[in-house]
């Protein structure tokens, strides 16, 4: 690795055909402009002055320091850019990525080859922007991405409303209504709050009017045309995050050219993500580059096709610092052999196809089961990550195995199929694997949760046969565990999982058959031991000043005399300022959950945000509530943004709708 010297500049503007300016921060090496480099660029909406800072400046110095420009650009209508977004991953957005590209590939210090990377937003477009094929992008590296925006984001899982579609929206409704910076744009900072206050969409109006998996999500997603997809890409994810299934999906469908990497991590860059261990991503990042944006002959394409960490009976606990186990490879990816379960005459789980079952057994889990289940995508390693499963597992339906006496080994995803009858249109069926440690802990392994009204088709979903006994087959989400001696498997079977997954609007129940019951767990099969790198720095984020601390909260209530159960989320970041900027910011969010544990109509989601910048005789801050609430009909969206500047409210503004429940 070189240890070239860099500069770092947010003068550039990149100004797009329809003559809308894009704000730019970039890491240049040093004698560029005589000897040409490649460049790596990252599209986000998060704000390059502050919301990712601490990351791009744990990275991008190290790519620059090795010869890749480094170039940060924010989304049109976020941090310092002009313009308003009109959505998440739009043909706009992706269009400006390849001008952007474009711009890149066409600059005197450019060698003209072009990778893109990022997590979550970034980790989208990149594939997104690689599957329009612009002619210098040669690599992506997507981190916590989704090749399926409809069954693997924040929106909708199998026909499943998640919580996590209000939770986001409000997320980005706060974030968009944030002003620039008029240290770097001047005069004109105050008109374009103004205009992006008055432009931003709510996101959740469009996502609600896409119940199905429609164009609107085949939009973005991969997975529509994998044969059509060449460029090389390197696909990371984490056990303890929402996207853990894409590098698998990935490796499956674009084939040799993807590589598939799987840490234990929640949704973060995997240099300094938790749970440990780490990676060096830094290094194996720079080899990718070089293989692709420089054509160097360094075995990056040897790389096995999947390489993952397998946890080895890690304890919920209230954070997760290190968890347990070890990294295997397979060069190249097959489809798992199936160790298949059933469920015996005497309630347990038993290897083989014929145990026989308990017969049929009603299932209505209480609407509020399912607190321990964590955040769709975790953050942080606390209680975001899902915890001890023995409290959800009291409102389900179990199926535990005997002991195990050697070693279970799984990598991939488990499938589950079963007979079942409703008396509803539709109810959700929620399923867990959960390995049980000696002393009665539970660590959930997998999950998987399904809109039975979406059993055969997401794009057309259909109601259940009223009364009448249905096969169900259940795809769960990937996994990589190890089931010591002592441990035990359990299946879990439940009606509701909360708020991870809102209610069904007559949560009428089901009736199991659990002889029909067979589960099918992905064995790990041939692999090589590994050894991956830790990185050389263990704390590479940068320190900023704290001026107030931050503080997290998360609380379950139960109200004993009215019967609601109320999960609370409070999150303070603390008021920070960057040293290079002076620029101090400071973020607090409130959510609360609520359900009647009886009553799927009562269930309410409220979301609050208020985001304040200051500088020395300068100050703005935006609030900003989102609320969800349901008939058996409706979904009722209501939503408001007022902005503030030096304590004077200078814009107001509402969302008011009603959308029809579509098999929702």
């Amino acid at each position: 690795m070189l240890n070239r010297g860099f500069s770092v500049s947010e003068d550039q503007w990149i100004t797009l055909k329809d003559g809308t300016r894009l704000s730019t921060r970039i890491w240049m090496p040093e004698g560029s402009e005589g000897d040409p480099v490649p460049a790596v660029l990252e599209f986000l909406p998060y704000r390059k002055r502050d919301g990712t800072s601490p990351r791009d400046e744990s990275t991008y110095p190290v790519f620059a320091a090795a010869g890749i420009a480094g170039v940060r650009v924010d989304i049109r209508g976020s941090g310092e850019s002009e313009g308003v977004i009109d959505g998440e991953y739009t043909p706009r957005e992706l269009s400006d990525a390849c001008e952007i590209i474009d711009w890149i590939a066409n600059q005197t210090w450019s060698n003209g080859n072009v990778g893109m990377m990022g997590i979550s937003w970034g980790g989208f477009n990149c594939l997104q922007t690689a599957a329009l094929k612009p002619k210098a992008l040669k690599a992506v590296i997507s981190i916590a991405s989704t090749v399926d925006r409809y069954n693997d984001d924040i929106h909708y899982k199998n026909g499943c409303h998640l919580y996590a579609n209000l939770s986001w929206a409000a997320t980005m409704l706060a974030y968009q209504s944030r002003s620039p910076d008029p240290a770097l744009v001047g005069d004109t900072w105050k008109d374009m709050w103004l205009e992006r206050l008055e432009g931003e969409p709510y996101f959740l109006e469009e996502w609600m009017q896409h119940q199905r998996r429609d164009a609107f999500w085949q939009h973005g997603s991969i997975c529509e045309d994998f044969d059509n997809f060449d460029t090389p890409a390197l696909v990371i994810a984490g056990w303890a995050d929402g996207y853990r299934n894409t590098p698998l999906k990935a490796i499956e469908g674009i084939g040799t050219k993807a590589k598939a990497l799987i840490g234990p991590w929640i949704h973060k860059y995997p240099h300094f993500a938790f749970p440990k261990p780490r990676t060096d991503f830094l290094s194996e990042a720079i080899t990718w580059w070089n293989r692709w944006l420089r054509d160097e002959n360094n075995g990056a394409e040897a790389i096995p096709q999947m390489r993952a960490f397998i946890l080895d009976g890690p304890r919920p606990t209230h954070r997760r610092e290190q968890d347990p186990g070890f990294w295997v490879a397979k060069q190249c990816w097959e489809t798992p052999q199936l160790d298949i379960f059933s469920v015996a005459d005497d309630q347990t789980l038993v290897a083989g196809k014929n145990g026989g079952g308990i017969g049929s057994v009603y299932v209505r889990s209480p609407l509020d089961s399912g607190t321990n289940s964590g955040e769709w995508f975790a953050l942080k390693p606390d209680a975001e990550i899902a915890g001890d499963q023995r409290i959800d597992d009291a409102s389900a339906l179990t199926f535990d195995s005997a002991p195990f006496t050697q070693e279970g080994l799984y990598l991939g995803r488990p499938e589950l199929s079963l007979d079942l009858s409703c008396e509803a249109d539709w109810e959700n069926l929620v399923a867990r694997i959960v390995d049980v440690h000696p002393d009665g802990t539970a660590t959930r392994v997998s999950y998987g949760v399904l809109n039975l009204a979406h059993r055969d088709s997401n794009a057309a979903p259909t109601a259940m046969p009223i009364g009448k006994k249905t096969s169900i087959t259940i795809m769960l989400d990937a996994c990589g565990y190890r089931f010591g001696p002592g441990h035990r498997m359990r299946l879990s079977l439940a009606t509701a999982s909360w708020p991870l997954i809102l209610p069904s609007p007559e949560a009428s129940g089901l009736t199991i058959d659990t002889g029909s019951i067979r589960l099918a767990m992905p064995a790990l099969g041939e692999h090589e031991a590994i050894t991956i790198p830790a990185p050389s720095n263990p704390d590479p984020l940068p320190v900023y000043i704290s001026h107030k601390e931050g503080e997290t909260r998360r609380t379950v209530e139960r109200d004993l005399m009215t019967g609601m159960t109320h999960y609370r989320i409070y999150e303070d970041t603390g008021l920070e300022e960057h040293p290079d900027t002076s620029l101090c910011g400071q973020e607090i969010r409130t959510e609360c959950w609520s359900i009647n544990a009886q009553d799927p109509q009562s269930m309410r989601g409220h979301c609050e945000w208020i985001t304040r910048y200051e500088r020395q005789g300068w100050t703005v801050e935006t609030r900003t509530t989102s609320t969800l609430t349901c008939t058996k009909e409706d979904w009722i969206l209501k939503a408001s943004v007022k902005a503030f500047e030096s304590d004077n409210q200078i814009f107001e503004k509402t969302f008011e709708s009603r959308v029809k429940r579509d098999f929702m």
